[in-house]
Order: structure tokens, then C-alpha cells, then sequence
């Protein structure tokens, strides 16, 4: 009976231990799978525009200035001096750049001295006049002789005016190889130098059509194709926003102001022009530009950009919505405040003004908690 007990009381002891060591492995294999990272996706952080829920098309395009001229002359010739670069503002009238006009200067001073002396002629002509018509009045000279006088008369009178003509054409050709701006505008491009022939058409061989571009800034605006089965959705006046590749982070009101009566038959498009509220000056024409056609205009709160996360990272937690912020390989608990916040149906993003853009949030976070471990998924 001894032997027995001793045997039996061996046997719980071996099973004790058995237990034992499976408890431990349970153990192990329990905090093994509770602290070995869960695989998650994610997504940035980033700066949204109140605009995005507020728009009916979205469009592209390039800044255009409405008033522009590629200035050259009416005559060919050489560039003597040209007085403005790239950047430069010139007023309506002022002068640009001048060719050489020795030649046309000459003839201009010629012609006004075959005016000089048609004037003297015809003065002396008139005197003649004014003592036949009295000779003729006494009877001291014939009719015939008086006659001879008037014509006289008439050929001076004819002979000045030709003079005169023939000055204002010279005239016009010296003010033809002077190149002046046609209204107030900035320097765009210089197409030309010192020196360069000059034509008008640019026909020539190693001769250049014109020598600067200039452009009217006050008149830049945004122009973009729209698809013909969007334009019904626009219309004259309607609002918009215009962002500005060269400018990131910045937005400028705007609003449709012409709407081209034609549909591009090739690209199946029509042409919006969309005007600037304001003009900055950092804008440039040919700056690619992206428009958002709005619902109605922004209130001045709704222009500024803010911190925002996709609707898919935002999870309640008690009440509160909160997001998983990405740091290392653990995440933390962020809050972003009531239940309601950003919980609107179809909304593109929700306000998160204690994140900062560029930082990455868990998309469907699930049962996560504060600390866990995790490991982004593979793009």
C-alpha cells in the first residue's frame, strides 16, 4: 500500500511538472503574440483646403495675360541702342529701342528744306499776286499777264503742299525705326540686341522680327480647357479658387469672366478664362495653374489651409475621436476631440490641428491601442 502511494504521489508530480512547462509556453506564446507587431496601412497627414468639400470641377490650366505684344518696327534696319531687359516696366509711349536712321533722318531734314523754300515761293508768289491784282484794277496790265500771276500762285501753293507731304512721310519713316510701348506693361522677353537686323516680318536671313515681349500684368488670368460634357456645370461669374504650382500652400480667389462660344472640335473642349480677385505680383504669365470651380464664394475663415487626416484613420474611443500616430514602430493615441468632429457623411478629410503635415496616421486602426506595436505595410 506504501509502494502505491509513493507511485501515485511521482505520477502527480511528473504531471505538475508537465503542466507547468505548458503553462509557461502558453504564457510565452500568449506575450508573444500580444507585443509582435501588427502589420497596418497608413497615410499622411496633410494641409487641406475648406475649397475641396465646396467643389463642382476641378480644372488645369497656365496664367495668361490677356494684353500682350511682341513689339518690332515697320522698318528694317539695324538695332542702334535698345534701352530695356527682361523685368523692366515701361510706361504707354516710351521709348524702347531705335534703329539706325542717319539715312531717314537726312531725308527728313531734306524734305523740311524743299518745305522752307516752297514757303518762300509761295510767299513770293502771293506778293506778285497782290501788285497784279492792283495793276489790273488800274488797267495798267492785261488780263492775260494777270492770269500768268495766278497760276503762278497755284503751282506754289501745289508745290508747298507736295513739300509738305513729302515731310510727314519722312517724318513718319524716322518715327517707324523708333520702337515705343503701346501701353504700360512689363518686359518679358528681349529678343533682340545691339546691333541685330531688324525686319518686320523676320523674313530675312540672320534678321529678327521683334525685339521685346512685353505684357500687361494687370490683366493676368487663368485659362483651361473644361470638357464639353462639364461646361454645364459653370457658369459666368461663378467663383474659384486658383492654385499656383510656383506658389505652394497658396490659394487665390478668382471668378469665371469669359466662357470662349466655341467647343475645341480636336480636343472636345471649351475654353474658361478665370480672372484673379487680386493680382500678386510674385504671378507670372505661363505659371501653371490648377482651378477649382466652387459652389459659392469663400468666407474669408474658410481661405486658410488646415491640418487634416482621412476619415478612414479616425476611430471613437470613448466618446472621443482619436487617431493612431505613426512614431517608429509603436503608435500613440492622439485626440482630436468630440464624436462629431469630422464624422460628416462623404467628408474628404477631418480637422487634426495637433498633427502636423508630412506625419502618418493608421488607416482602420481597429482594436489598436496606445503603444502598440506595429509595422507598415508594404507599398
Amino acid at each position: 500500500m506504501a509502494m502505491m502511494r509513493a507511485g501515485s504521489l511521482g505520477t502527480w508530480k511528473r504531471r505538475g511538472k508537465w503542466l507547468a512547462l505548458a503553462g509557461v509556453v502558453v504564457a510565452a506564446f500568449l506575450y508573444w503574440r500580444l507585443s509582435a507587431p501588427v502589420v497596418v496601412q497608413t497615410t499622411p497627414v496633410v494641409s487641406a483646403y475648406p475649397s475641396q468639400s465646396l467643389s463642382v470641377l476641378n480644372a488645369a490650366g497656365y496664367v495668361v495675360a490677356q494684353r500682350q505684344a511682341a513689339l518690332s518696327s515697320k522698318a528694317t534696319g539695324r538695332l542702334e541702342w535698345l534701352g530695356v531687359a527682361e523685368g523692366a516696366v515701361v510706361k504707354k509711349g516710351q521709348l524702347v529701342a531705335r534703329l539706325e536712321r542717319r539715312e531717314v533722318a537726312a531725308q527728313l531734314d531734306q524734305a523740311r528744306a524743299q518745305v522752307a523754300v516752297a514757303q518762300a515761293e509761295l510767299q513770293e508768289a502771293q506778293q506778285n499776286f497782290d501788285r497784279s491784282e492792283q495793276l489790273l484794277q488800274k488797267n495798267f496790265i492785261a488780263s492775260s499777264s494777270h492770269d500768268a500771276v495766278i497760276a503762278r500762285l497755284n503751282r506754289a501753293r501745289a508745290s508747298l503742299a507736295a513739300a509738305q507731304a513729302q515731310a510727314e512721310v519722312a517724318s513718319a519713316n524716322l518715327a517707324q525705326t523708333e520702337i515705343r510701348a503701346p501701353f504700360d506693361a512689363v518686359v518679358l522677353t528681349k529678343n533682340a540686341n545691339e546691333g541685330d537686323n531688324i525686319t518686320p516680318f523676320s523674313s530675312a536671313a540672320d534678321s529678327k522680327g521683334a525685339v521685346v515681349t512685353i505684357a500687361d500684368m494687370s490683366t493676368l488670368e487663368v485659362e483651361t480647357d473644361v470638357s464639353e460634357s462639364a461646361v454645364a456645370r459653370l457658369k459666368l461669374g461663378q467663383p474659384a479658387e486658383i492654385a499656383l504650382d510656383a506658389l505652394p500652400g497658396e490659394r487665390f480667389a478668382g471668378a469665371i469672366v469669359r466662357m470662349v462660344p466655341t467647343i475645341d472640335r480636336a480636343k472636345g473642349t471649351r475654353l474658361v478664362k478665370v480672372k484673379f480677385d487680386l493680382i500678386d505680383e510674385r504671378i507670372l504669365p505661363d505659371m501653371s495653374a490648377k482651378v477649382v470651380f466652387l459652389e459659392r464664394p469663400l468666407a474669408q475663415s474658410e481661405r486658410a489651409a488646415v491640418i487634416a487626416v482621412s476619415p478612414q484613420a479616425v476611430v471613437l474611443r470613448e466618446g472621443v475621436s482619436v487617431v493612431y500616430l505613426l512614431e517608429g514602430d509603436r503608435v500613440r493615441e492622439v485626440a482630436l476631440g468630440v464624436a462629431t468632429a469630422g464624422a460628416s457623411p462623404g467628408a474628404q478629410w477631418v480637422a487634426a490641428p495637433s498633427l502636423v503635415p508630412g506625419q502618418r496616421v493608421v488607416i482602420r486602426p481597429g482594436s489598436l491601442r496606445d503603444g502598440q506595436r506595429v509595422r507598415p505595410a508594404a507599398s
